[in-house]
């Protein structure tokens, strides 16, 4: 059931400033433009805070502000950064950021396109804010109690820019854990308009895809790759397609609207695979597609032992690396399904490796991706490398997750 939500229950902004002082190397990072100060960066501060009081940070020798932000103590970001300098943060405020954000995705709308990020958190200047676009409906995801004081506010100015009639609110896991802080919000509320159903059509570069957006994963879509995604379509006429990790099917679409002579897709979940079909079908009546349901390595290694080659392959595993301790074994994976793919392509193919796992740099990713292809014996050279589209700027080191190497095989 879709449930409504009532945006006046929620509590006003807060008039309360907490002062802050930091250690030296977290100021540094602030004139760089950083947007957190952890827990252990602060020196001092003013007073306690709830989720949303605003922060101020003043430098150490001077006591002149360097930058204000939002004050949350249920997250070891303890302050979300908005200015770097003196700002008011209000309405006139948000509605300035968001303009700036509409403003630098323009050109992406002008393409046969109504789905893009039109709020990166961070990097457009709003910590922990996310809103994605699917046609009317707009998609706000919060990762921190501190913007709750301020939806009331924002709402409306979001609304406004994305030119949406629905907008719906997802959740955190961390926030949904903790419904004592929430005034009655839950995850796939409705804050504002209706919403009949919750699977959404929509248009990336002319070719239609749904999202659920009250249940689906993240906001119910990944836009992110829709640039590669457009760009596979081009390598696509008349090719033998492999999408590996193939999910809701965006590459597996984009394959066979490029012309795509075949495509397979891979996935360890059945239910991701009827998704990719659904989306297929919306597109395209007689598709030569098909779904193989296995574990990624172990599906690889049965095409090979079948002997089945291809001409694309795509390699797009979700994050190996959620922890720094996790790196080790991430690369390890990178290289092994660069290997795998490299076997099963043919003479003159394409291989698209990518990496969504923002603590692998994209350096290591490159290298591990390359070890696993020489593994094979086989050369190759390095078409092109791709980080993120235009609706996801990158303006801070942890920001950037996304990259991708085009590879073709030469023997």
């Amino acid at each position: 059931m879709i449930m409504n939500y009532n945006i006046n229950q929620l509590p006003e902004p807060s008039t309360k400033r907490i002062a802050f002082k930091v250690k030296s190397a977290v100021e540094r990072a602030i004139r760089k433009k950083h947007p957190w100060v952890f827990e252990g960066g602060i020196v001092k501060q003013s007073s306690e805070g709830e989720a949303g009081d605003v922060a101020i940070v003043y430098d150490g020798k001077k006591n002149k502000l360097i930058a204000v932000g939002f004050y949350d103590p249920h997250s070891p970001v303890r302050i979300k950064i908005l200015s770097h300098g003196a700002a008011m943060i209000d309405e006139v405020w948000f509605e300035e950021r968001v303009a700036a954000a509409a403003q630098q995705r323009q050109s992406l709308l002008e393409t046969d396109t109504n789905s893009y990020r039109l709020i990166y958190g961070e990097n457009d200047s709003l910590s922990s804010l996310i809103a994605d676009v699917y046609d009317q409906v707009l998609v706000i995801k919060l990762y921190s109690f501190v913007w709750l004081p301020y939806l009331k506010m924002i709402l409306p100015i979001l609304l406004k820019y994305s030119n949406c009639s629905t907008a719906v609110l997802r959740l955190s896991r961390v926030m949904q854990n903790q419904p004592e802080y929430l005034h009655g919000l839950q995850d796939g509320m409705i804050l504002h308009g209706k919403l009949e159903q919750p699977d959404i059509h929509f248009k990336e570069h002319g070719l239609l895809f749904s999202a659920n957006v009250i249940k689906g994963h993240k906001t119910g879509f990944f836009l992110d790759h829709r640039h590669n995604r457009k760009k596979v379509g081009a390598l696509s006429m008349g090719k033998k397609v492999l999408d590996i990790f193939s999910y809701a099917g965006g590459f597996t679409v984009h394959a066979l609207g490029g012309g795509a002579s075949e495509v397979v897709s891979l996935d360890i979940s059945a239910k991701a695979q009827e998704m990719a079909k659904k989306n297929v079908a919306l597109n395209f009546k007689d598709a030569n597609h098909s779904v193989l349901v296995a574990d990624a390595f172990e599906g690889m290694q049965s095409l090979l032992r079948r002997g089945t080659r291809f001409d694309v392959i795509i390699v797009d595993p979700p994050s190996f690396a959620k922890r720094d301790s996790e790196k080790e074994g991430a690369l390890n994976s990178y290289t092994r399904l660069a290997r795998l793919a490299a076997l099963l392509a043919v003479k003159g193919g394409v291989l698209l490796l990518a990496s969504c796992s923002s603590r692998i740099s994209a350096d290591d990713f490159f290298a591990a991706a390359e070890s696993g292809i020489k593994a094979t014996g086989r050369s190759f050279q390095l078409e092109e490398k791709t980080f993120h589209d235009i609706d996801h700027p990158v303006t801070f080191p942890e920001g950037a997750y996304l990259k991708a190497g085009y590879y073709r095989l030469n023997d």
